[in-house]
């Protein structure tokens, strides 16, 4: 089962978790409801899509609400160190939240004591305050953009704000920073780097390159970045390898790119409605078997 850490962009929201079902363009858990715009929300509903696709449950949530003051990620931070040994999951894919190293730390010990360690997937928040933390390798899989790389790539910078300026966050220059970024220890095992092409890489180098189809409208729709994690983090806690999940993830987040025939008035959820017939398409192709690079 796969398990989603994240936040919801409302104060009022409470500490929840539970299983999460899509119903519309609305993801809901216990009697709350949540519209799919993007954030973490996006990152559910195309997680839900996927798992359905591959017949796989729906996922299990932990999520707070948290406006940016890190009140709530403090709530939810004590929760996982005290509950996270009980999850039901085999992989957990941990987005939105605001670094707290020291809460942080509290988290990554419960979950080394575990006899099972489910597979460990981060992006944004948590992303940032694993690499604060020293504890980039402890991951399986991160899902930087192009300028969340930069700051991986950064050894000297302490938090985003101050990657320093040389380190350019251009797309071109992806290779390089991807070099850098396992060259100090502050990667995951893999990393899938969105972008106009995206990149699957390890510490011996770059996997494979998806850059096709090709939708310039979509740069201008938030939320695809998160689609695509909530993508590769279903395949991976289906059993498919993180290399291959990370490759046919960023085909078929494209894909489902493709056939929403976008427009900058294109929502998110026009998006995720595809992923099942981008699924059908690249999981029913063989030759997407084979990392390519």
């Amino acid at each position: 089962m796969l398990g989603i850490v994240g936040t919801i962009p409302d104060e009022n929201f409470p500490l929840i978790t539970g299983t999460v079902r899509l119903e519309e363009d609305h993801i809901i858990i216990d009697n709350h409801s949540v519209h799919v715009n993007r954030g973490t929300p996006a990152l559910i509903a195309a997680a839900v899509k996927t798992l359905k696709y591959i017949n796989q449950p729906d996922p299990y949530c932990y999520l707070v609400g948290d406006i940016g003051t890190g009140e709530g990620s403090v709530h939810l931070y004590q929760h996982l160190a005290a509950n996270i040994m009980e999850t039901p999951c085999n992989a957990l894919v941990f987005h939105y939240f605001q670094p707290e190293v020291r809460l942080f730390k509290k988290v990554i010990a419960a979950i080394a004591k575990m006899p099972d360690k489910p597979i460990l997937i981060a992006d944004a928040g948590f992303m940032y305050v694993a690499k604060m933390g020293g504890d980039a390798p402890f991951f399986d899989l991160f899902t930087p953009d192009a300028g969340e790389l930069a700051y991986l790539a950064d050894e000297k910078a302490p938090h985003p704000f101050y990657t320093r300026g040389f380190i350019l966050h251009e797309d071109n220059l992806v290779p390089e920073l991807i070099k850098r970024a396992y060259q100090h220890h502050n990667a995951a095992a893999h990393l899938l780097v969105k972008g106009a092409k995206d990149y699957v890489a390890d510490e011996n180098g770059i996997i494979s390159v998806i850059d096709e189809p090709v939708e310039e409208a979509l740069e201008a729709i938030g939320g695809t970045g998160d689609t695509l994690t909530g993508i590769v983090s279903a395949l991976v806690a289906s059993g498919m390898e993180i290399k291959e999940a990370s490759a046919k993830a960023a085909r078929i987040n494209r894909l489902a790119g493709f056939y929403a025939r976008p427009t900058p008035a294109t929502q998110i959820y026009d998006i995720i409605k595809q992923i099942p017939r981008a699924l059908d398409e690249v999981l029913g192709d063989d030759s997407w078997g084979e990392i390519i690079l």
